[in-house]
């Protein structure tokens, strides 16, 4: 899977993009409660498409969350994007108004111990692409893409374990 952030700029973008299919957008409070909005309504969007949620949904849920903790701003909202264009692709969109905090990875801060730091690296795991636009000012969006298409059936269920994940079939044994 692709795990490259992308930068872009918005305008440049939405001007290059494949003319969406369909399309959804809400805008929620940033608080724990939209975030779980966020999730019941993708959820709820997903079904009336006839779109899989399996991993749509940990990466509307990691994206919400993200805007909440790192994005918010008081009494300002975020906004859940969904999008699906030709070529079978879903976009997840989350737009919150802290552009002047762009989401770094940073895949040991804290250590194995640390109790959060690790919910960029889910989404680079899960998503096909994903990457941050910034503007307008002062917002920024944090994007990730799957593939609907047949490259999709390549990609594992969420807990499903990889072929290639030896550590995980071991433990699976010793149970």
């Amino acid at each position: 899977m692709n795990q490259r952030i992308a930068t872009s700029n918005s305008v440049t973008a939405l001007a290059a993009g494949p003319a969406p299919a369909l399309r959804f957008s809400v805008p929620l409070s940033a608080t724990r409660h939209g975030a779980r909005l966020a999730r019941l309504l993708a959820t709820e969007q997903l079904r009336s498409w006839g779109l899989p949620f399996d991993p749509s949904l940990l990466l509307v849920a990691e994206l919400a969350a993200n805007a909440v903790l790192h994005g918010r701003v008081p009494g300002r909202c975020f906004r859940l994007g969904l999008v699906v264009t030709s070529p079978a692709t879903l976009r997840i969109e989350v737009t919150d108004t802290r552009g002047d905090r762009l989401p770094v990875r940073a895949p040991d801060a804290g250590g194995l111990l640390a109790e959060s730091g690790r919910g960029l690296l889910l989404v680079a795991e899960l998503a096909d692409r994903w990457g941050i636009e910034e503007g307008p000012v002062p917002c920024k969006t944090v994007w990730a893409e799957l593939d609907l298409g047949p490259a999709a059936e390549d990609r594992p269920a969420c807990g499903a374990v990889r072929s290639d994940d030896t550590s995980a079939k071991a433990g699976a044994k010793r149970a």
